[in-house]
């Protein structure tokens, strides 16, 4: 009799879950006959440790909430400026894109990178709103979003997000190694054309006359 054994346990990716904040604030200058607010990514805020993430797959609204920034310096006297947060976005490290990770860590400032979208179904006083789509810590990502020429903002990674990518990549990146550089000798030799020249150790047959008697 064949017992059924029991289905193998779901191994899940490192993960974070953080909460993005985007402000909308007015243009200065002769721009703002066209465009009178421009959006930028203001914060991605850490909403717990890792063991606090909830499982993958657990899917979550991030409906957009209007909150008050706690630096006043980021707002102005009339009040135009305004700060709108979306929660509970899901920041997975793969074993795969580690060398993204390592490239994130080696830069001046480590950083999250946020790939947002203008979304003509959600308005603010007509406009369509900046909503963000993923959020990633990988160099690789970033540079792909941004080759498809989409919106990418940037904005430094809190110590401890920096300190637990860097658990992860020392665990998981193995820089490859350096291919051995081919000796001078050995490089193909040509003329002052470009053209490669044919080398040949037979003795010259006929003597030291001219060539062609």
């Amino acid at each position: 009799m064949n017992i059924p054994q029991p289905p193998a346990p779901i191994r899940s990716r490192p993960a974070i879950e953080v909460d993005v904040v985007m402000r909308r604030e007015p243009v200065s200058g002769p721009m703002s006959h066209w465009q009178p607010f421009r959006w930028v990514l203001a914060d991605v805020l850490l909403r717990g440790s890792p063991d606090e993430t909830a499982p993958e797959g657990d899917e979550h609204d991030h409906e957009p909430q209007a909150v008050v920034p706690v630096d006043p310096a980021t707002t102005d006297a009339g009040g135009q400026t305004t700060h709108w947060l979306f929660p509970r976005f899901r920041v997975s490290l793969f074993r795969d894109d580690a060398e993204g990770y390592f490239l994130n860590l080696n830069s001046p400032q480590p950083c999250f990178w946020v790939f947002w979208r203008a979304d003509e179904e959600r308005l603010l006083d007509g406009e369509a709103m900046a909503v963000p789509q993923i959020v990633t810590l990988s160099y690789h990502d970033a540079g792909r979003w941004l080759d498809a020429q989409e919106r990418v903002d940037q904005v430094s990674a809190a110590p401890e997000v920096v300190d637990w990518l860097r658990g992860f990549v020392d665990a998981t990146y193995q820089p490859e190694p350096k291919r051995r550089q081919r000796p001078e000798s050995f490089k193909p030799l040509t003329d002052r054309f470009g053209q490669p020249v044919r080398v040949t150790t037979e003795k010259r047959r006929g003597g030291g006359g001219p060539p062609g008697l």
